[in-house]
Parts: C-alpha cells; sequence; structure tokens
C-alpha cells in the first residue's frame, strides 16, 4: 500500500478491539515494570490530522477507570517501515490539544501532590488541558508539545501502531522507534 493509498484508508474512527497491556516506566519495589492497560479510540481526520482519546485502567479488564487522555495533533509520514510491506513511519505530534481526566481518587491526590502548579485543583471527572505546560507525571516540559516516532500499518479494518520497548523507553527518539506491532485497533462501525 503507498503513502496516499494509506493516507485515503485511514480516514475514520478505529477502536481497540479489548483493553490493552504495555509496560509502563513504573517499576515495581522488586525492579519490574508496572503494567500500563489502556484502550484506545483514534481519529484519523484527513490532512495529516488525528485526535486520540486513551481510557487508562487499573485492572486488565478495563472496570476501573483511571484516566481518560486526549491528544489532537498531526502526522509527519516519515517514510517505509520495513516491519511490513506497506507500513510507514508516522511520527504523531499532540500540536492542538492536550488533556487528562483524572477518573479516580487516587491518581486525584497523586496529580494534586506532583501536578499542583499551573493547574487547579485536581478533581474526579473533570479535565485539564496540559497543552503546553510541564506535568511530570507524563514527563511534558513547558512549551514543547508530546511527540512519538511510531509507525502505521493497514490491513483491511485493522490499524496497527508499533509495540511498546518491553523495558519501558518510550518513542520519544527516532533512535526508539518500535521494530514490532502492537495489537490492532478495528474500524468502528
Amino acid at each position: 500500500m503507498t503513502l496516499e493509498a494509506t493516507k485515503r484508508a485511514l480516514v475514520g474512527e478505529w477502536v481497540s478491539l479489548t483493553p490493552e497491556i504495555r509496560p509502563s516506566a513504573t517499576k515495581n519495589p522488586d525492579g519490574t515494570l508496572k503494567p500500563f492497560y489502556l484502550s484506545r479510540d483514534f481519529k484519523y481526520l484527513g490532512d495529516d490530522r488525528f485526535e486520540l482519546t486513551i481510557s487508562n485502567w487499573a485492572d486488565p479488564y478495563g472496570k476501573v477507570a483511571v484516566a481518560r487522555i486526549y491528544l489532537r495533533g498531526h502526522i509527519k509520514w516519515v517514510g517505509d517501515h520495513p516491519i511490513a510491506a506497506g507500513a510507514q513511519k508516522a511520527d504523531f505530534t499532540a500540536d492542538e490539544a492536550y488533556e487528562v481526566t483524572p477518573m479516580i481518587t487516587g491518581f486525584v491526590d497523586i496529580l494534586n501532590k506532583v501536578a499542583s502548579a499551573g493547574f487547579a485543583p485536581w478533581q474526579v471527572g473533570q479535565k485539564q488541558s496540559i497543552f503546553g505546560k510541564t506535568f511530570v507525571p507524563f514527563g511534558l516540559a513547558e512549551g514543547r508539545n508530546f511527540m512519538e516516532f511510531d509507525l502505521i500499518y493497514l490491513q483491511g479494518d485493522y490499524l496497527f501502531w508499533g509495540a511498546r520497548n518491553i523495558d519501558g523507553r518510550g518513542f520519544d527518539i527516532e533512535q526508539n522507534r518500535p521494530t514490532n506491532l502492537q495489537i490492532p485497533m478495528r474500524r468502528k462501525g
């Protein structure tokens, strides 16, 4: 699939098949990485624009919501990715919006301790924009947009991004761009 064909096929909404697990950068007391459970709802709007809502769960079955994260921005297409024929290197930049909605008291308590400067008091179910601000829990620095070096691969009604590095490293530099496929999202509708 060519880049232009990928862009045309990508337009629309894509959702997680089920809650997913990824390694987080946070470690357990024994040094192992804590799991990060999430569901994704991704919209490709065309013109290299996207919206992504991530629901973070406390459990593998998606029963206890921890947070909802919303990003909106642009995709920069960088070229073919060697993982599969038609796969594309894609850099996602949240250069239009980045919001966090804590959904559980424990997360609110953490945010009110480590992310209070420049924010209203955090409350369950109340979203706040973290766009362009320092937000320690996610490693964001003031004035810098969140960006990831990722990949996109389409196969029928399934959209694959890159699998997270098993050591918890983010996709924050080109050398950390994924080399494997994550569980796919399916076309909604």
